[in-house]
């Protein structure tokens, strides 16, 4: 990334910032806007960015009034160059705009095809031990890097889903309709599910060698559709996902939803020197772990594509022990990674200083050091 620019957005009224290809470190005290900018950073790709917010709760208030609509640009480089990409909430509706070299596009799930965006935050640290929803975002949100239509996948599957359960809520019950939606819902389901094995299998066989401080982990994906494709071809698995959701639909009137397909799968993660569930891990371990997953994705991204993706560490360095920290900012370094990186104490990012960017930020006013 080159540039960014914001337009009433959270505590901005207005950002104009220009970068270089190197780490960014945005120190400052709390409440000043750190995190405000990573998260427009982070609608810089397909989703609904790192705080999970509506678009109307991102609108800059002003005594008590929304001052909105939000707006996000940047300059982000791509293997033909520079490409200017932009998003924002529409006016008068809870809609996204986005622009790419100034032209509108039908999603933001296009995004992914030009900007690699990946984060941490502190909410993340206990990834291992929430519920497999958020596990399930994480790795969705790796698998866009390396399938940008696994986005538009995820949508379809989820429209075939919203139209099955209205129908099946519905007091005459069309079957015929019914059917068509669950092989969809197959269809669409096991491309989601073939993404996310594909993936899982990329970080694991990175992941294996360890990252010098950070531990050795082990990847995988969880899920009955998953255990079918492993034992058998995808003309099979399709016609038992579409007969086992017809099957099932009395359970999925009673639920609104369904209870096999992608929202049913996990992200396994062990750790392999311990042969641990993630989960039984110290919280230190928890945290190399995922870190270690976050750069063996960004690495893997690099040789892909031949662009290093933009990382996003919100508050990265107060949660690490010196060791941890060094092989962190060695690992940035090593990569040639622009990560975006947050704290109160400037100190903690001293040896990383010589190389990154260093911004000073107080009440969305920004000052480069």
């Amino acid at each position: 990334m080159r540039r960014v620019v914001l337009t009433d957005f959270r505590n901005y009224p207005a950002l104009a910032l220009a970068v270089e290809a190197a780490p960014v470190v945005l120190f400052g005290p709390n409440g000043a806007g750190k995190t405000n900018l990573l998260e427009a950073l982070s609608f810089l790709s397909p989703g609904r960015g790192l705080r999970r917010a509506r678009l109307a709760e991102v609108d800059r208030v002003q005594a008590g009034a929304p001052c909105g609509p939000w707006a996000v640009a940047a300059s982000v480089a791509g293997p033909a160059g520079l490409v200017e990409i932009g998003t924002g909430r529409a006016a008068g509706a809870d809609r996204r705009l986005v622009r790419v070299d100034g032209l509108p596009q039908k999603s933001a799930t296009v995004l992914a095809e030009w900007a690699q965006v990946g984060w941490l935050t502190p909410q993340m640290d206990r990834l291992f031990l929430e519920g497999a929803g958020v596990r399930r975002r994480f790795l969705d949100r790796l698998a866009f890097g390396f399938e940008p239509g696994h986005a538009e996948t995820l949508a379809a599957y989820d429209r075939a889903l919203r139209q099955r359960a209205l129908l099946l809520q519905g007091r005459s019950l069309d079957t015929a309709w019914l059917g068509a939606l669950e092989h969809a819902m197959a269809e669409h389901g096991i491309a989601v599910a073939t993404a996310r094995r594909r993936t899982a299998r990329r970080l694991d066989a990175r992941l294996a060698r360890g990252r010098d401080a950070f531990p050795a982990a082990r990847v995988a994906v969880a899920g009955e559709v998953e255990g079918w494709l492993e034992a058998t071809g995808e003309a099979e698995v399709r016609e038992r996902f579409a007969a086992r959701l017809a099957g099932n639909r009395a359970c999925d009137a009673a639920t609104g939803g369904a209870v096999l397909g992608p929202p049913r799968s996990d992200l396994a993660v062990r750790h392999a020197a311990r042969d641990l569930p993630a989960a039984q891990a110290s919280t230190g371990e928890q945290k190399a772990l995922l870190l270690a997953i976050t750069l063996a994705h960004a690495e893997l991204l690099a040789e892909a594509r031949g662009v290093a993706p933009i990382l996003l560490l919100d508050e990265v360095a107060a949660h690490l022990d010196a060791e941890n920290r060094a092989c962190l900012f060695a690992e940035v370094r090593r990569l040639g990674i622009q990560a975006w990186m947050s704290g109160t104490d400037r100190a903690l990012f001293a040896a990383i200083a010589g190389t990154a960017q260093m911004v000073a930020v107080d009440r969305a006013n920004l000052t480069p050091c």
